[in-house]
């Protein structure tokens, strides 16, 4: 059994927006570790019921070196996270699958965003965003990056607002450690 936990110093954007930094201390969950294939490589499955992920809100979260307003709030609900390890390197990659549920002052609730995407310790391109990862340090610590397409939610304030359909970021701080 391996254990993730989330840690500080994430970031989520959109489009062309700047980053959100945010801290995930807290988040994490148990995966299942398969054997070794050919390859080196070691399934990692983590159940979504499991796992959870800290919500982006004002002690959370700063948007251009601030807090986010109170009352706003993305909850985080893992749909899927599932991949590889491989041993000898470090390399990571998961498939994450979420819905980003915004909220602000309890009063307006679009539907929430699905974001599926590749998280990997090595480095991501696209047309907004050029990232580089992390393979895991000697105490378990990687930086996984993704750029996910963000379909429109259907709500015509939000998807005019953030601009969707567009990419999304995300920096994935981490630690992975045996346990058990």
């Amino acid at each position: 059994m391996t254990q993730l936990e989330t840690l500080s110093g994430c970031k989520l954007a959109i489009g062309a927006y700047p980053a959100f930094t945010y801290n995930a201390i807290g988040g994490g969950g148990p995966a299942e570790l398969g054997p070794r294939d050919r390859e080196g490589r070691r399934a990692l499955r983590f159940a979504p019921q499991e796992l959870t992920i800290p919500a982006l809100h004002s002690g959370t979260t700063r948007w251009l070196g601030l807090p986010l307003p109170p009352g706003l709030q993305i909850a985080i609900e893992p749909q899927r996270l599932e991949g590889w390890l491989h041993d000898a390197s470090g390399a990571i990659q998961l498939a994450f699958e979420a819905h980003f549920q915004f909220s602000a002052l309890g009063l307006y609730q679009p539907p929430a965003l699905q974001v599926c995407c590749e998280l990997s310790s090595g480095a991501c391109r696209s047309r907004c965003h050029n990232r580089s990862g992390s393979t895991l340090s000697a105490t378990g610590e990687a930086t996984l990056v993704g750029v996910a397409l963000v379909p429109p939610s259907g709500d015509p304030w939000l998807d005019r607002f953030l601009g969707l359909p567009d990419e999304a970021l995300a920096v994935l701080r981490c630690r992975l450690s045996a346990r058990g």
